[in-house]
C-alpha cells in the first residue's frame, strides 16, 4: 500500500509540473496586452475615426500573441477604448468555469487622451 501512495505522490507532482506549462499565466498574458495595447495605440492621441481600428489592432495582436504562446486554450479577447472626458465607465464580468484550469486578465493602458481596457479569459481544452 505504500509504495501505491508514492506513486499516486510522483505522478501528481509529475502532473504538477506538466501543469505549470499548459497554465494560464496571468503575468504572461498581461505582458502580452500590454504589449499589443502599445503596437496598435501607442502615443496617438484619441481620434474618434480611428477607435474601430484601434480596438480590432488590439484583439488580433493579442489573440495572435496568445495563440504563439502554443498553450491549449480557448481564449476570448475584449477591447473597450474610451475618450477622457470625465465620464464614468464602469465594467464587470463573471464567469462559470474551472478555476484549476480556466483564467483571466484584465489590464487598464491609458495616455493623456483616452483609456483602453482589455480582458483575455483561458478556458482550457
Amino acid at each position: 500500500m505504500r509504495g501505491e501512495q508514492t506513486g499516486t505522490t510522483g505522478s501528481i507532482m509529475d502532473e504538477f509540473h506538466t501543469g505549470e506549462e499548459t497554465a494560464f499565466v496571468v503575468d504572461e498574458v498581461s505582458a502580452i496586452i500590454k504589449e499589443s495595447v502599445e503596437g496598435a495605440i501607442g502615443g496617438n492621441a484619441y481620434q474618434h475615426s480611428r477607435v474601430n481600428q484601434w480596438t480590432t489592432n488590439v484583439v488580433e495582436q493579442c489573440l495572435n500573441q496568445l495563440t504563439k504562446l502554443g498553450k491549449p486554450f480557448k481564449y476570448i479577447v475584449t477591447c473597450i477604448i474610451m475618450q477622457k472626458n470625465g465620464a464614468g465607465l464602469q465594467t464587470a464580468s463573471s464567469c462559470f468555469w474551472d478555476n484549476t484550469t480556466d483564467g483571466s486578465c484584465t489590464v487598464r493602458w491609458e495616455n493623456k487622451s483616452m483609456y483602453c481596457i482589455v480582458s483575455v479569459f483561458g478556458l482550457a481544452i
